[in-house]
């Protein structure tokens, strides 16, 4: 038997460190051959470290959460022959202190600390059986994944109260499953799950690693550096509606369904045209603001591991379904984790929608270094006046913001103005 490690790769882009996101396998797992040992983060987006070859896992480098340099040893996996160890005299170095780390025996898991992870499922052939409560101190913390300190928090279960089944005696679902089904009752001084008025005295702390701790450098970078300032406008979106109703009703079963995104696409692309100091991003470093001539949108995407903004690319150059088709596709492969780096980057001006959650109003954040973003809240029904008489409508009100170290407040507002002329007339949409 030999040793083979695998080393952080060099992912491009003149890329020196990159951040372990998540371990999907520890030690001891049999791997094999493609399968996703763990992923990365780069500062535009997830990616899949597969294993090259069959074995068992034997040490992890580092930790969820960690920055690495690109080189160093992420993994060490046991095969058939004799692996790879010459190419790494450091490669024994992690398998030696991993288990120190954590003061536990040789054995137990390096990754299992109580941190960001996926969901541990049982290998158990069956579930396990119920268990009496167990008495742990006040402050005691039991091991258990995120995922599984929810579904307690949801079921109203103490989690310092059930018995774990999984490595090192880490909580599973099923043993929150078991600790519902016992027969016993809850130590005194403890309400029995579920009791809706029970005291809490329960804390959770997240460790802010991965895609949630990259948002959260955008963010806060694109509030300190840009000069931030939003302007509301509400839209009738009345006959629009009643287009968009009318083809689907023609042409969904053969082209796909339209929802509204791809006419607000439509929109922006065509008031660019007058406003192109608005599709622009702006070096502030090299203090220069290129002015680009095509329109890259990003389409702001919630998925499971925080916001993600794939680029519809050309979005001037594609029709009205073509739109619609690429918002989609970028959509479920974001969702989906399997947007590529380049499908996340590049964007001109980006659209970001909550759709029926959208609120009355919103100040969404500049996408560094764009200069604007069109933000769209809800569509309701309501009461307006239209030619001296009382008509129902429904309105929507466009909330969107821009960089005032580029755009002026009237350039602003006329831009969203001609977008509003658009979408209350949307035959204009089409009209070149």
């Amino acid at each position: 038997m030999g040793t083979h490690v695998i080393k952080m790769p060099d992912i491009g882009e003149g890329i020196a460190e990159v951040e372990l996101a998540q371990w999907h396998v520890k030690v001891g797992d049999q791997v094999v051959e493609d399968q996703v040992l763990a992923d990365v983060m780069t500062d535009k987006a997830m990616v899949d470290i597969p294993s090259p070859v069959h074995g068992t896992v034997i040490s992890l480098g580092g930790e969820p959460g960690e920055v690495m340099a690109v080189g160093s040893i992420l993994i060490s996996i046991e095969v058939e022959g004799a692996g790879n160890l010459k190419e790494s005299a450091q490669a024994a170095a992690p398998a030696a202190k991993a288990p120190d780390a954590i003061n536990k025996p040789a054995a137990a898991p390096v990754a299992e600390a109580p941190k960001a992870e996926k969901p541990v499922v049982s290998q158990a052939a069956c579930r396990p059986a119920p268990q009496a409560p167990v008495a742990r101190e006040a402050d005691e913390r039991p091991l258990a994944s995120p995922a599984v300190r929810k579904h307690a928090l949801d079921l109203g279960i103490q989690l310092r109260l059930v018995q774990g089944s999984g490595p090192a005696g880490r909580i599973l679902h099923e043993d929150l499953e078991a600790y519902l089904a016992q027969d016993s009752q809850p130590l005194k001084g403890y309400s029995a799950p579920g009791a809706g008025y029970a005291e809490r005295h329960d804390e959770e702390q997240i460790q802010v690693i991965g895609m949630r701790r990259k948002i959260a450098q955008r963010m806060q970078e694109s509030k300190h550096r840009a000069a931030h300032f939003s302007y509301v406008e509400e839209v009738d979106v009345t006959a629009l509606e009643e287009l968009r109703l009318h083809l689907n009703e023609k042409h969904g079963a053969t082209r796909g369904k339209l929802t509204l995104l791809p006419f607000l696409v439509r929109a922006m692309v065509v008031a660019l045209r007058d406003f192109p100091q608005i599709n622009a991003r702006y070096d502030d470093e090299a203090q220069v603001i290129t002015r680009l001539g095509a329109v890259h949108v990003g389409v702001a995407t919630q998925s499971d591991v925080g916001l993600m903004v794939p680029v519809v690319r050309h979005a001037e150059a594609r029709s009205l379904w073509g739109n619609a088709e690429e918002i989609s596709r970028l959509a479920k492969a974001a969702r989906s984790g399997k947007a590529a780096r380049d499908e996340l980057s590049g964007s001109t001006i980006t659209l970001t929608s909550l759709g029926a959650l959208g609120g009355i109003v919103s100040t969404p954040v500049l996408n560094l270094p764009e200069v604007a973003i069109v933000g769209v809240n809800r569509i309701v029904e309501r009461p307006m006046v239209i030619k001296g008489q009382i008509v129902i409508r429904k309105m929507m009100n466009l909330s969107s913001s821009f960089d005032h170290r580029v755009v002026d407040g009237m350039d602003a507002a006329q831009f969203i103005q001609a977008i509003r002329g658009l979408l209350e007339q949307p035959a204009t949409l089409f009209v070149d």
